[in-house]
């Protein structure tokens, strides 16, 4: 088959979307013709290249606050090719309408839909965008949701009941084996993930203070609201115990995972989770707030919930009862599954 995955970005960018489009594209590339149609609102990667085995055509885009990726330079192409399978991606940006202009047999569209902007601008952007969004979501034959909680909101926003399908996003099970924790004097909380106000990330550092001094925070990540976040931490006189990181390896990001005694996430707004299945896959033990997608990963076993408005006191009750949990009877999709159920729903 003649694939087209459109995308807002795409790797070397490590975003959730575009590492879903990236890990399903490479493994449909070994036995298909696969191309990748995205943004490059920097303007400085190759305009066209392949990797592993991926033919990728980047277009200079308009994205304020790296937001919606407007590209009438990829819509014009768009208008003028055609696929067996025409699959876009992410309705939170642009060029997942323009696909739906593309010539093809069959139109997929995985959503990543939230429900609402992340900010205010992206929440105004998102009410003018929805009889655009309507549409497209409407053009498609199949839409696939990462998890139940999206597809509730797609069917209730959308009234595209009998299109969706839930396809949850999946992780290569096989970097976790044989990971090993080092021994230490201290003890590690985690966070990974792009660094905004609703992810929660502040409500973590605020019960540092209440927790034992052996007791350290790792964030990983970078974004809008990482200046604020240091400046917390220096306000707090936590410096010492918070840790930022950015631009890790993968190497280094397996292996924080893999010491970490446990991951928070206190996310409002998750269409499913990734960081929480890779935490689970290197067995450490998972908080997370009772929200969104987050909800769908709670069993009291290896993942704990904590309601909105956050309590500081009671997070902290909560990171002393969950640090150091052994993990256990965990069952995660490994990507090779996800393009499994994608090339079904491709194929009709």
């Amino acid at each position: 088959m003649k694939i087209l995955q459109v995308c807002p970005k795409y790797y070397p960018f490590l975003g959730g979307v575009d590492q879903h489009v990236r890990n399903i594209s490479e493994r449909l590339a070994r036995g298909h013709e696969v191309t990748v149609f995205t943004c490059d609102p920097s303007g400085h990667l190759p305009k066209e290249e392949t990797l592993n085995g991926v033919r990728i055509k980047r277009f200079r885009s308009f994205s304020p606050q790296d937001a919606y990726h407007v590209s009438f330079e990829m819509l014009t192409e768009l208008r003028h090719c055609s696929f067996d399978v025409v699959h876009g991606h992410s309705y939170h940006a642009i060029p997942l309408l323009f696909s739906s202009y593309a010539g093809r047999r069959r139109f997929v569209v995985t959503a990543h839909y939230h429900g609402h902007g992340s900010t205010r601008l992206r929440d105004t952007l998102m009410s003018l965008y929805k009889p655009l969004g309507r549409r497209a979501l409407r053009e498609a034959d199949v839409i696939t949701a990462v998890s139940n909680y999206e597809k509730a909101l797609l069917v209730r926003d959308f009234q595209v009941k009998d299109k969706v399908v839930v396809i949850p996003s999946g992780i290569d099970l096989d970097e976790f084996k044989g990971l090993q924790k080092v021994d230490r004097s201290y003890k590690t909380i985690l966070c990974v993930g792009r660094l905004e106000e609703y992810k929660g990330v502040q409500y973590i550092i605020r019960t540092l203070p209440l927790l034992d001094k052996d007791i350290h925070l790792d964030i990983v990540g970078g974004g809008p609201y990482k200046e604020k976040l240091v400046g917390l931490a220096r306000e707090l006189r936590m410096e010492n115990r918070v840790r930022f990181h950015q631009n890790l390896s993968k190497s280094e990001l397996l292996s924080k995972y893999a010491n970490a005694d446990v991951f928070v996430l206190l996310s409002k707004y998750e269409a499913f989770g990734t960081v929480i299945a890779e935490s689970l896959a290197a067995g450490t033990p998972c908080i997370v707030a009772n929200t969104s997608a987050l909800m769908e990963w709670i069993n009291n076993k290896n993942c704990f919930g904590i309601d909105y408005p956050i309590a500081v006191d009671n997070l902290a009750q909560l990171v002393t009862e969950v640090i150091g949990k052994l993990v256990s009877d965990v069952k995660l999709w490994d990507w090779d599954d996800v393009v499994r159920e994608t090339l079904r729903v491709y194929k009709g």
